[in-house]
């Protein structure tokens, strides 16, 4: 009996939707991985951020400058600011929406953590082989200059310090990663927040604790600076190693699973 043109259609028409329909479920059944991935991903990111000792250092001589306080607020926000800028860069690039696995946006995606885990690597390894010879002459020179420097603290240098010290790498890593955020879910919003807290969590810890208790602050804050002095290479290295390994693996993994 003869196919009609019609009943070819109609059988096009009907495989079409099938594929569709496995397309779509196939890429909801993904969804709730890769939120979870990308939830877990952020975590670990913003716990670096908020735990690398550069910012910290420089803050606590922006909150025992005069006027602490507001230079300290002015040094959140700005941080803030930077934090916020990037997401909503990404976020307005994928519109809210996250690619479809192997996709080129995703692989590129995928592409760029590696390349900023293993970058993250070399620069805690270099840290790591550098020693420690040249650091004590550095710190020792500058220290008499340590009030000066918390004295000529302004505002606007305290919101540029906040910008200059943000550990730019780790905040890419986080742009990368924010590409599977899927807006139309309440739970990318939470993560999106959550990670901006976290990453500003020891700021905000501090800053409170200056305002609430000024004077003991000031010197517990001053003897947290200088902890962070004679342990801060070691900090480096570890955070930058422990986070470049696991960007470095995931990555990896992503890309030949």
């Amino acid at each position: 009996m003869a196919v009609t043109e019609r009943e070819v259609d109609d059988e096009v028409i009907t495989a079409a939707l099938a594929l569709a329909t496995e397309r779509g479920r196939a890429t909801r059944a993904a969804r709730p991985h890769g939120c979870a991935a990308m939830v877990l991903d952020l975590l670990l990111i913003a716990l670096a951020v908020t735990l690398f000792p550069l910012p910290v250092m420089a803050f606590v001589l922006v909150v025992s400058a005069p006027r602490g306080v507001w230079k300290g607020l002015a040094f959140i926000l700005a941080w803030l600011a930077c934090l916020v800028a990037v997401i909503a860069a990404v976020l307005l690039f994928t519109d809210g929406k996250p690619p479809p696995p192997r996709s080129p946006p995703s692989v590129a995606a995928l592409v760029a953590t590696l390349l900023i885990g293993i970058g993250l690597v070399v620069y805690g390894g270099h840290r790591r082989h550098r020693g420690s010879a040249a650091a004590a002459p550095a710190r020792a020179a500058t220290a008499p200059s340590t009030k000066s420097r918390v004295d000529g603290v302004t505002v606007w240098s305290a919101a540029a310090l906040a910008v200059l010290l943000q550990p730019w790498g780790m905040v890419a890593a986080a742009a990368a990663t924010v590409v599977q955020a899927d807006l139309s879910h309440a739970g990318s919003f939470l993560s999106l927040a959550g990670f901006c807290f976290l990453a500003t969590s020891t700021l905000l810890a501090m800053e409170l604790y200056r305002v609430f208790s000024p004077e003991k602050a000031q010197h517990a804050l001053l003897r947290l600076r200088g902890w962070l002095e004679r342990h801060k290479e070691p900090a480096i290295v570890v955070i930058c190693l422990l986070l470049g390994l696991w960007l470095v693996g995931r990555s990896l993994y992503q890309l030949t699973g």
